[in-house]
């Protein structure tokens, strides 16, 4: 009772508005990560609902990293949705494989351009503040949960890679990301989204084992 009263208790103050876009955006991102695990393509359409309204949930949360990552998700989004519709093996599904080592090396690549560009972002977020105080910048203004936002930006950054590239694997960066997001957004006082990201996991888990199954399938 009290974890669920904790869950509720910032939305006392929260606009029935946000609220709203808050539960529309975890319906449409739980339900694109279970069209995601079918291998289904219409884990794009409900994906690009989802990560839209994200991008204006968080950055009102103060989590500019996961604010660029949702609207670097609708981008992606749609370049996977026309990277899916190429490699259909029926009118809705694709067929999966594993990552290479060249696509590792791009993903290392991936992961680092992202830590340094989104903390240079961080750095600079004094500026994006509205205050009659001039802006200070540097690291003092961050806290934990910032540090993280970084680097789960750049965990969900690859995982979407690897995903628009049809890879088993994308689904392990999911996994590892979603469960730092947990504590993550419950600090921020997003519990609905907190709670999405516990539903993620599990369905990323499931995720994983039914693709690796489908390539055992195929072989």
């Amino acid at each position: 009772m009290d974890l669920i009263q904790y869950l509720i208790a910032p939305y006392k103050e929260y606009s029935v508005q946000f609220i709203l876009l808050e539960s529309i955006a975890v319906i449409f991102g739980v339900w694109s990560v279970l069209l995601s695990i079918r291998k289904h393509i219409g884990v794009y359409p409900t994906g690009i609902i989802s990560t839209a309204l994200y991008v204006y949930i968080l950055f009102k949360a103060g989590l500019i990293g996961d604010t660029l990552i949702n609207f670097y998700y609708t981008v992606m989004s749609i370049y996977g949705w026309i990277m899916w519709n190429k490699v259909k093996i029926d009118e809705v599904h694709i067929r999966v494989s594993r990552t290479s080592k060249k696509e590792w090396i791009i993903c290392a690549w991936l992961f680092l351009f992202s830590i340094v560009a989104v903390s240079i972002i961080y750095y600079y977020k004094p500026l994006l503040n509205v205050s009659d105080k001039p802006a200070v910048l540097g690291w003092d203004h961050l806290d934990w949960a910032n540090y993280l936002d970084i680097f789960t930006t750049s965990i969900f950054l690859v995982g979407m890679w690897l995903m628009a590239k049809q890879k088993v694997e994308n689904w392990l960066f999911w996994i590892v990301g979603d469960l730092i997001c947990i504590p993550m957004m419950l600090y921020k006082s997003l519990g609905l989204t907190a709670l999405q990201y516990l539903i993620f996991t599990i369905l990323a888990i499931n995720g994983y084992i039914k693709w690796q199954r489908s390539i055992a399938h195929h072989k």
